[in-house]
């Protein structure tokens, strides 16, 4: 890991979708963007995870983890999520430590 620090940021979708409402072609281009973003965050080294759970229900949340050089770069980068800045899902964005990692000795 870099001398950067960590965050995690949990997403959930807008309350509009959430409840069951039909998605616009906007929403899919947000989440595709959305996605194409994480593997260019992937790629160039800051992302360390991302995921969601499984179930397709209001309970539904994505987690983000990421590597930052501040607390004011971090909620850019949550922030400019395309899915979040297109309105698809709601963000949280708290500072994290990875304490254990598969592959990483401690």
């Amino acid at each position: 890991m870099s001398g950067k620090k960590e965050y995690i940021y949990m997403l959930r979708l807008c309350e509009r979708l959430s409840n069951g409402g039909a998605w616009t072609d906007e929403d899919d281009k947000a989440a595709f963007d959305h996605f194409e973003r994480l593997r260019e965050m992937n790629a160039g080294g800051s992302l360390i995870l991302a995921g969601r759970t499984q179930t397709k229900d209001s309970e539904t949340f994505g987690l983000v983890i990421f590597e930052a050089a501040d607390d004011n770069e971090a909620e850019y980068i949550m922030k400019s999520d395309p899915a979040v800045a297109g309105g698809v899902m709601k963000s949280e964005l708290f500072p994290y430590k990875v304490a254990l990692m598969r592959g990483v000795k401690d």
